[in-house]
């Protein structure tokens, strides 16, 4: 946090972009919102063409920004589950606006072939 604030200072705005940066981040949580749990490999599945690389680095630093929370089950096979936190709950409504935005304004003709 002191490193943001010698660059950008108290702008409310950096801040939610510096914990929301990233191409997948809204779509991540986007996809855990509409499940409300959901396994690793079903997220990985749903969030294509993401690799598993950047998957597992945007679901720990959405872990650390305390969006989502991370429960692992110790099994075999290995069980891990995510879902969004209260705080990231507070999110829902800007996701809503955003999908709203999208329906209204996506070119009828995009994805077509």
């Amino acid at each position: 946090m002191e490193k943001f604030n010698k660059k950008y200072g108290q702008c409310s705005m950096y801040y939610t972009l510096s914990v929301l940066e990233g191409k997948w981040k809204w779509i991540i949580l986007w996809e855990i919102y509409k499940a409300e749990v959901v396994r690793y490999n079903k997220l990985k599945d749903t969030v294509q063409p993401i690799a598993h690389k950047t998957l597992s680095q945007q679901l720990k630093e959405l872990e650390n920004s305390e969006l989502i929370h991370r429960e692992q089950y110790n099994q075999i096979p290995p069980k891990v589950e995510y879902s969004l936190t209260e705080k990231g709950k507070t999110l829902i409504p800007i996701l809503n606006l955003m999908y709203q935005w999208g329906e209204q304004h996506m070119p009828k003709t995009l994805g077509k072939d």
